[in-house]
């Protein structure tokens, strides 16, 4: 049994592709032509249902209570069969996204197999605080947590790295001996019926993982986020649903775990290597058409050298190779959606209204009859903004960017700061105790010298302010999908 048949996508729910409804579906698009490769089962109320009530009877039945070296061990069969299917995934996420194949094959597909093994890893060898309380009378209380799976979480994923934002939270969920409910995004249902292919392959449980296609409001999102069967949300999207979503459980207070929307700043200081900077910069700008959590909407630029930051940024980013994503030498694909597109694309007129300067981009490129109908948008660079203007304050979430000067340390920590977001931020210099003192100003949950985007797995995610709440990675991990239950003995 398979996720697609007849060019169907299809909801997985107890260990079992659900037969679609032609009543209750919608297309598929690809962002790279506009045209439609499949259609999708939208999941109802029922359903839904359906697919929290499986999940569990899966803990009850026994995954709840599998020794965490099983539940590892199954989680590295998994990720050996991810790269056993490799180019299965990597033909998906790119009809899917309009990705290029070489981002999809080095960092979507790639950190896949690398999340399972990191939270096998991680989870194989976690520990349990305890401690030695002395009574009175030279006697003493040993203290000790023993952790226990949340229960049924609900995993809704967006559409600009949907494999590894997937992974990435459906592991940790495993390792820790959760049964999950999967809601990808509407855009970008693929990788997560052929994950459910594999889970199944290698032995993983009926019910322990589901899938439940659909939209937000009205539609799957909502029917799951409110189910009173589920016992928290992990969500990665934008702040404004991640206000939705926490509206929405409140009322029965399940935990949440947000990676929310992001106006990330670099800093770029007159004592780098601007080679070096503007490599780094050209990443953090323009990866995934700028379509990526993380990426760089705000670049401040000290004054001495903000002329050669500038010319250099706007000569990459010309550099840039857009067109068919199946082409090993495109770097640059297109936006997610034509809705998406309108919303960049009226940024661009808002910052132009505002008076600032195109240094390269600004519209929508010509690529020729086979990808006219695709969402393309060129790579934009503006000066002559501030952090007065909307364009510099509200996430655009494509490939533009705002290069602002500054003269001072302090004014260029505090240029990055003024923002309600606080995802990430980057620091370009060559003094390295500069490096630290900046990087540890800035008010976010990650920050980056001389690099971007580099991480490991390890390390604490997550964002503040309107980048969310709480941290996954590592233990980070471990402690939301799991519920401590502190057990004390008089000795």
């Amino acid at each position: 049994m398979t996720a697609e048949t007849g060019r169907w996508i299809r909801n997985f729910v107890d260990g079992r592709f659900v037969e679609p409804d032609e009543n209750r579906s919608f297309e598929n698009i690809d962002p790279a032509t506009g045209r439609a490769f499949a259609r999708v089962h939208e999941a109802d109320r029922e359903l839904v249902d359906r697919a929290v009530v499986a999940a569990r009877r899966a803990l009850h039945d026994g995954w709840a209570a599998t020794p965490v070296r099983e539940r590892a061990a199954l989680l590295r069969r998994a990720a050996d069969r991810i790269e056993e299917r490799f180019e299965e995934f990597v033909a998906a996420e790119v009809a899917d996204t309009g990705k290029p194949v070489a981002q999809a094959r080095e960092l979507d597909v790639a950190r896949a197999p690398a999340n399972f093994r990191t939270f096998a890893d991680v989870a194989a060898a976690a520990g349990q605080e305890s401690f030695l309380t002395d009574l009175a009378g030279g006697r003493r209380a040993l203290n000790y947590a023993v952790r226990k799976p949340l229960g049924v979480v609900a995993v809704v994923v967006p559409w600009n790295l949907p494999l590894l934002l997937l992974t990435w939270k459906v592991a940790p969920a495993l390792a820790c001996g959760n049964a999950v409910v999967v809601k990808p995004s509407e855009e970008t249902p693929g990788t997560a019926s052929l994950l459910a292919e594999v889970l199944a392959e290698v032995g993983l449980p009926a019910g322990v993982y589901n899938v439940v296609h659909g939209f937000g409001g009205g539609s799957a999102g909502e029917h799951l986020t409110s189910h009173p069967g589920i016992d928290g949300v992990t969500f990665t999207g934008s702040s404004a649903t991640g206000t939705q979503v926490m509206r929405t459980v409140a009322p029965r207070v399940r935990p949440v775990s947000f990676e929310l929307g992001g106006k990330n700043a670099a800093v770029v200081f007159d004592d780098v290597d601007v080679d070096e900077a503007l490599t780094g910069l050209t990443k953090s700008v323009f990866t995934n058409t700028g379509q990526v959590c993380l990426c760089t909407e705000r670049v401040y630029v000290q004054r001495g050298i903000f002329d050669d930051i500038a010319q250099g940024l706007a000569e990459r980013a010309r550099e840039l190779r857009l067109g068919d994503p199946t082409d090993e030498g495109t770097t640059t694909g297109p936006l997610i959606s034509r809705a998406h597109r309108e919303k960049v694309a009226g940024y661009f007129e808002l910052a132009e209204q505002d008076g600032a300067r195109v240094l390269t981009g600004g519209g929508v490129p010509r690529l020729g009859p086979d990808l006219a109908g695709g969402s393309w948008i060129e790579p934009t660079l503006w000066t002559g903004l501030t952090n007065a203007h909307r364009a510099v304050r509200e996430e655009i979430f494509g490939p533009v960017a705002a290069l602002i000067p500054f003269d001072t340390e302090e004014e260029a920590i505090g240029l990055a700061n003024d923002t309600d977001y606080g995802l990430a931020a980057s620091v370009w210099t060559n003094d390295l105790r500069r490096g630290h003192r900046v990087a540890q100003a800035m008010n976010v949950g990650m920050a980056w010298v001389n690099t971007w985007f580099l991480r490991d797995l390890r390390s604490p995610f997550g964002g503040v302010g309107l980048s969310g709440i709480g941290r996954e990675g590592g233990e980070s991990s471990l402690h939301f999908y799991t519920e401590p239950t502190n057990v004390c003995v008089q000795l």
